[in-house]
């Protein structure tokens, strides 16, 4: 949940503009005929009989400022020559390096575009290789890992030239445009519904089960195999960072209503201690260390209703992916990206959900969490009151995103009165 000038707001698929360029109008994007057809090709798996007839290209960015990646949206249309010539279309979503210089460097230096292009390439692909171990019918009907299919990456860092100018780095995923298949983003402002909220849940709790399961099942170290997961000491530098300029405009908002001196207060007695905290939080508390998206909120989520009432999500933008604790994900999602009437109606249900679906389909790859790893409910609910506190600090690195939108403002103010009532705030003493 990232929105400052330093740290560049979260980029994905949800939000893009209606403004269409023609496709070979710009020299800014690596997009032309030739470079869609040897991504069409990697995607059927063949060397030749593709042909494109037509193709659009649109630029688009999350609202507000974007610059962990610049985003295109592609509408191909092409033949498909393997039998018999095939009339095919495809609308695809391109993520490329922003081409402001600061941001550019800040995404390589810290390795955002690499660490979602291996999680497409690395970590996805073991996921769903070990689910199929466990694909039983019942199974697969309960486990469903939903992100965008990806169709293509190119990955190469920057290299120093010893004469001449160096060469750039340069990054390109490419992924399936959900929107295509009615997906669409939620609105921040007004927040996630109940039956949202549930898909969320859903969604995240597929990936934080197959990924236990392949630590205990397979004895994996998980860090030792994904070298590149956002590694806690870096983690913890930037989210500092981010609190450090969050926490003096948060202080000044406060001030500015009446009512929350106490609330002002607990927080004046955290801010000496945060970087402490946020490290100690990002730790993963194990046996339950598992990878965690650790941006999850309603923005890099899309959703789609479906016939029998209920909603589907699909959760995009992985730069922030992480070996840590499963409630970091839940409380980020709970406190951020709901109304604060359904957080305070509806949190004990759906971390009843959440780990109801965890100790379930654990189970289904023969780990008991309460038998094998001594993990509980009320265990469960102690580490979410203590990643409660971590979300509050993550939200508060992003508090530009709050500040200004009378509705999110309120929502904040709801959580700060809530988490100095219920003692989340004091927390840092047995901590």
């Amino acid at each position: 949940m990232i929105a400052t000038n330093v740290q560049p707001t979260r980029s994905d698929s949800s939000a893009m503009s209606d403004t269409e360029e023609d496709s070979g109008s710009s020299d800014s994007w690596p997009i032309n005929e030739d470079w869609l057809v040897e991504v069409l090709k990697k995607h059927h798996e063949v060397r030749s009989g593709i042909k494109i007839t037509d193709f659009k290209v649109k630029q688009g960015c999350q609202d507000g400022v974007n610059n962990l990646s610049d985003i295109l949206s592609v509408s191909v249309v092409y033949e498909f020559r393997s039998v018999q010539p095939e009339t095919k279309s495809l609308d695809i979503v391109i993520k490329l390096l922003p081409q402001d210089p600061f941001s550019r460097f800040f995404v390589t230096e810290a390795q955002f575009d690499l660490r979602e292009i291996k999680f497409y390439t690395s970590i996805l692909p073991d996921l769903l290789s070990f689910q199929e171990l466990y694909n039983t019918e019942n199974y697969g009907s309960g486990m469903l890992v939903s992100v965008p299919t990806c169709f293509y990456t190119q990955y190469a860092p920057a290299i120093a030239a010893s004469q001449g100018s160096p060469e750039p780095p340069e990054s390109i995923l490419v992924l399936e445009d959900m929107r295509s298949l009615g997906y669409k983003g939620a609105n921040f402002s007004s927040g996630l519904t109940v039956s949202q909220t549930e898909a969320a849940i859903r969604a995240i709790v597929a990936i934080h089960v197959l990924s236990l399961g392949i630590k205990i099942k397979k004895k994996v170290d998980v860090n030792e195999k994904y070298p590149f997961l956002f590694q806690t000491t870096r983690a913890t530098e930037s989210y500092q960072q981010l609190v450090e300029q969050g926490m003096p405009q948060l202080t000044k908002f406060l001030e500015s209503k009446s009512g929350y001196g106490n609330e002002l207060k607990a927080l004046n007695k955290i801010r000496p201690k945060t970087k402490e905290l946020i490290e100690t939080l990002l730790q993963p508390i194990e046996p339950m260390g598992l990878i965690t998206h650790t941006d999850f909120w309603c923005n890099n989520l899309l959703f789609r209703a479906e016939s029998d009432g209920t909603d589907s999500c699909v959760i995009l933008d992985w730069q922030m992916v992480t070996y840590s604790r499963p409630t970091n994900d839940l409380a980020l999602l709970l406190i951020s990206s709901i109304p604060s009437h359904i957080r305070r109606q509806h949190s004990t249900r759906l971390l009843d959900l959440y780990y109801n679906l965890l100790k379930s389909n654990c189970q289904k790859l023969d780990v008991d969490i309460e038998a094998d790893l001594g993990y509980s409910r009320n265990k469960m609910e102690l580490e979410y009151r203590q990643s409660q506190l971590l979300a509050l600090l993550l939200c508060i690195g992003s508090i530009d995103i709050a500040i200004g939108n009378p509705v999110a403002e309120q929502r904040l103010l709801d959580v700060l009165r809530d988490f100095n009532d219920d003692g989340v705030l004091s927390l840092t003493e047995c901590l």
